[in-house]
């Protein structure tokens, strides 16, 4: 069964998705517009900050149709796999999906091969995914992920950006995507210093968020009324890692404290 399928997924093959096409299957939605008068629920704001450890990525929760809000506790920041983590901001659904097929992508991977694909690997299998659905995007129905993962040959947090043709663009310090990402890297320019530890990623990925959520109406910051948090993760040598609803409600208190004068 095992040679069958590396028949079916070797290098001139592909991987998973085009296994599924050689059977008849097809992980992708046909192209065509939805109409003018259907709106999708959008993802929106993501963000990542490399530092002295590893990598810091968080996301708002908040989806929209239009100006309308679609959903208030939206996740958007996954697992790719035990090191690598991934974000997504534009058509939810979409979006959602795609992330589902990546992290099935890299299963299918390490099985047939009996190893991990490298983390610029990875990146580089987003970026082709991300391409795969450039018909989608041609009718309004974009998807821009954000990646980001320890790479243990080198000892250090990587982060890779993409844009909507699937060009991939490694950042050295930060990175975001979605309707705040603008304001979000805005203030991340003016606060952001090397050498920062795990901890103070963590509270200046915050402070970007607020400050993303202060300008955009689309981006929501942390909720205190509702009890809706930012997802914050830390990937590093250690592994993937979310930190829970307490953690990151005290860092963003004094986040917003810091930003909303």
């Amino acid at each position: 069964m095992i040679d069958d399928l590396r028949a079916l997924t070797g290098p001139s093959a592909g991987g998973f998705t085009e296994l599924l096409s050689s059977l008849g299957h097809s992980p992708a939605p046909p192209a065509g517009g939805l109409g003018p008068e259907v709106l999708a629920p959008e993802a929106t704001t993501v963000l990542a900050i490399r530092h002295d450890a590893g990598v810091v990525m968080i996301g708002d929760r908040q989806a929209t149709e239009g100006y309308s809000v679609a959903n208030r506790r939206m996740r958007k920041v996954f697992p790719a796999d035990e090191h690598a983590a991934v974000a997504i901001s534009g058509t939810a659904g979409l979006a959602i999906d795609m992330v589902r097929l990546f992290q099935t992508e890299l299963e299918h991977y390490e099985k047939l091969e009996g190893s991990r694909l490298s983390l610029e690997g990875k990146a580089n299998y987003l970026s082709r995914m991300v391409r795969g659905a450039l018909p989608m995007a041609m009718q309004g129905l974009v998807v821009v992920p954000l990646f980001a993962g320890f790479d243990s040959e080198d000892g250090s947090g990587r982060l890779f950006t993409f844009d909507v043709v699937g060009g991939r663009y490694e950042e050295i310090a930060f990175g975001a995507t979605g309707s705040g990402s603008r304001e979000a890297k805005s203030y991340l320019r003016a606060a952001y210093a090397p050498g920062l530890d795990t901890d103070a990623t963590v509270a200046l990925g915050l402070q970007a968020l607020v400050a993303a959520a202060e300008q955009d109406v689309a981006t929501s910051g942390p909720d205190f009324e509702r009890g809706i948090m930012p997802v914050v993760v830390v990937i590093d040598a250690d592994g993937y890692r979310e930190l829970d609803d307490d953690e990151v409600s005290e860092a963003a208190r004094l986040a917003r404290d810091e930003v909303v004068r």
